[in-house]
């Protein structure tokens, strides 16, 4: 029996907020007053404040052809906490704005919040307001995410050191290789609706596209191993884009290696198949939410040995050098050739 489905104008704009809501709980103690009334209030405390927003738009950052609505909500709130734990601090709150057309029911929205309620149940932060509204032009989802880190510790794009060794969490190139086979699989059945597609032995990349996680616990790693990165970022635009921020911020150069850079199997295989350079899937592809940061010479022993964490390079002093070192130790200059929000 087909489920009937209620128009969001049957509920009307508070008892949507009041449904969508019921289910999630308080968990920080820096939480006062969450969703419910006209704003929010945080305790503070002693710790600084971090604060951060990402706008999803439909057709720029998801297609509803292969995102389901669950991990649409559970990536729009990841990529916010990816950038509250690039800044080495731990996310608390969120709040969730969102405008839609009248195609979604509110059973539709009631799967994103699902999302949205996995990824504050993983990651142990509270959600604590928001807003909603009317769209023509499709769905988007705002996200902004409030974190904390004690006083002196939080971390920049701006102050990597000369000699400091470049570090980049988990594996890069995933998530790009996922978005471009669901592109091809997407392209195949708009002209053949009856070839089905077929991702077995790709799941590890389409989940790294569909649902992303941010490493925390990386953060966690840092701070057991008492390592305080010089500069930090994450990987949202691609890795050449971000170790180009971090060495623009901080007028310095690098030498990044290419038999360094860490890359999944998976990754490997689909970039050949799709006629495309494993290292350019790595250093351009985008949205892998790891965690690129620079630590001292000095903190090498502390870090070598966790395999989720890979040293891929160093800072050098002039800042006009950015380069990638090939296998065969030719020079190439690093170019922003990753993810570009504004096109």
């Amino acid at each position: 029996m087909k489920q009937k489905l209620t128009k969001l104008s049957e509920l009307g704009e508070f008892k949507l907020i009041d449904e969508l809501t019921k289910d999630f709980k308080i968990k920080n103690k820096s939480t006062i007053k969450g969703v419910g009334d006209d704003a929010a209030i945080i305790d503070s405390s002693d710790k600084e404040t971090v604060i951060t927003t990402d706008l999803l738009v439909e057709g720029i950052h998801f297609d509803l052809t292969y995102s389901s609505l669950k991990y649409i909500g559970y990536k729009a709130v990841v990529v916010n906490l990816s950038d509250i734990y690039a800044m080495n601090a731990v996310p608390k709150q969120i709040t969730v704005s969102f405008a839609l057309s009248n195609k979604f029911s509110y059973e539709a929205l009631s799967e994103i919040y699902k999302g949205i309620h996995n990824a504050c149940e993983a990651y142990g932060v509270d959600l604590i307001g928001g807003d909603s509204s009317s769209s023509k032009l499709g769905f988007f989802i705002s996200v902004t995410a409030i974190g904390e880190v004690e006083k002196g510790k939080a971390v920049y794009r701006n102050t990597a050191q000369e000699t400091d060794l470049i570090c980049v969490s988990g594996d890069l190139g995933a998530a790009y290789m996922g978005l471009q086979l669901l592109e091809r699989e997407k392209s195949i059945f708009a002209k053949t609706p009856e070839i089905q597609p077929d991702f077995r032995g790709n799941e590890y990349i389409i989940q790294r596209q569909l649902r992303p996680e941010a490493r925390k616990d990386i953060i966690e790693l840092l701070a057991d191993k008492n390592i305080t990165p010089t500069s930090m970022i994450d990987i949202s635009d691609g890795l050449s884009s971000e170790i180009l921020h971090i060495c623009k911020k901080s007028k310095k150069g690098c030498e990044i290696y290419e038999d360094k850079l860490p890359i999944d199997k998976q990754t490997i295989e689909m970039s050949h198949e799709l006629g495309i350079e494993p290292t350019i899937s790595a250093m351009n592809g985008g949205e892998d939410y790891e965690l690129l940061f620079t630590i001292p010479l000095s903190d090498y022993e502390k870090i070598k040995k966790y395999p989720q964490v890979s040293v891929i390079g160093h800072i050098t002093k002039h800042e006009n050098q950015i380069d990638l070192i090939s296998e065969n130790g030719v020079k190439v200059p690093i170019t922003a050739q990753g993810w570009n929000a504004i096109k």
